[in-house]
């Protein structure tokens, strides 16, 4: 049954079984083990941004596919719910048709891009992704009577996911139970069905097929596949998984803004996960969004322990300064990339 859950394609390893069931129960049990505000928003967004790199990993390390846009179906699932809301009201309706809009929207956009862009060579593909992703966000800043603009949007989700609804009257385990509390698993949920949903895809014979894509496009072409067909049903598919997951986060932040959904930041961050996680490996996802989120959030405090700790020595605490998180954040990037080449989910399946 397991190995049917996870549609045959199980971590094949002990070490990288072990830390993907401690990444689990740590998220499932987030609330109660790390208590507070600011560790409950990190546990959702690792949920959210599994999902996202999920999605960014069926295009690039599944099919070989380098595109820049991810953040702009992104972006579109989050300005769905968020429209959605504004206009239908603060039911779980709005909820459903903004996702579904959302979703509709970026698979229509991806096909577009794939039928009139996936002939020309890789290279260019990016060049031509990048240019869209770039006009899209452009046209979401300015459009300040629909979008916000640059201030972005505001709305009301159901009263049943905010904290003002109360579900126990006393805490259970030292955690109220109320709106929030469902609203992250929602995101829990949600997320692990997208997840399994890609791992069944990526499994299947399409996903077989953009494999062959991937090694040889030449000789899988040679043998009767249409690869452009192929190529834009996994931007399709990549796409709609891209908006599903910006959805979520805008249910979860309850706000949408260029920053915080088109900002070609998150497309950067989306490449350094699936690089740490590993390409090609489902997986990989759980792993480099779990270990780029918690960095985000939780390497500055350390710094400000460490150079606390150093003061007595000479240099140490300039270099460990909190103000220069981000140069550590990019040398344990370089670190992962030459230890682990093939990201942890390829080194801890190749020890086995």
């Amino acid at each position: 049954m397991l190995n049917s859950l996870f549609s045959g394609d199980l971590p094949r390893s002990k070490a990288l079984t072990l830390l993907l069931l401690v990444i689990f129960v740590g998220l499932a049990f987030a609330p109660f083990i790390f208590p507070g505000t600011r560790s409950l928003d990190t546990a959702a967004r690792i949920c959210i941004f599994i999902v996202l790199v999920a999605s960014y990993d069926l295009l690039l390390g599944y099919t070989g596919i380098v595109s820049f846009a991810h953040t702009m179906f992104f972006g579109v699932g989050a300005y769905g719910v968020a429209l959605a809301s504004i206009h239908i009201g603060r039911g779980f309706d709005a909820l459903i048709v903004g996702s579904l809009a959302g979703a509709l929207v970026a698979a229509v956009l991806a096909t577009i891009i794939g039928l009139f862009s996936l002939r020309v060579r890789a290279i260019f593909f990016a060049m031509i992704t990048l240019a869209v992703a770039t006009a899209v966000a452009v046209l979401f800043s300015q459009m300040s009577g629909i979008t916000g603009g640059e201030d972005g949007l505001n709305f009301k989700i159901p009263r049943a996911l905010t904290s003002a609804q109360k579900y126990m009257s006393d805490p259970l385990f030292g955690v109220k139970v109320n709106g929030k509390l469902m609203n992250y698993y929602l995101m829990l949920f949600g997320s692990l069905i997208l997840l399994l949903v890609f791992l069944r895809i990526t499994n299947s014979p399409f996903g077989r097929v953009l494999q062959a894509i991937r090694e040889n496009e030449f000789r899988a072409e040679s043998i009767g596949y249409k690869i452009v067909f192929f190529r834009t049903g996994a931007s399709v598919i990549s796409a709609v998984g891209a908006a599903l997951a910006g959805s979520l986060y805008a249910i979860w932040l309850r706000y949408v803004g260029p920053d915080t959904t088109l900002s070609f930041e998150i497309m950067i961050d989306i490449l350094l996960m699936v690089v740490i996680g590993g390409m090609g490996t489902i997986y990989g996802a759980v792993i480099g969004a779990t270990i780029f989120v918690l960095a985000q959030n939780y390497l500055q405090n350390l710094m400000v322990v460490a150079a606390d700790a150093t003061q007595s020595l000479p240099v140490l605490p300039l270099i460990l300064n909190p103000d220069r998180w981000l140069l550590w954040l990019g040398i344990l990037f370089i670190l992962s990339v030459y230890f682990f080449p093939s990201g942890v989910v390829g080194r801890l399946r190749g020890k086995r």
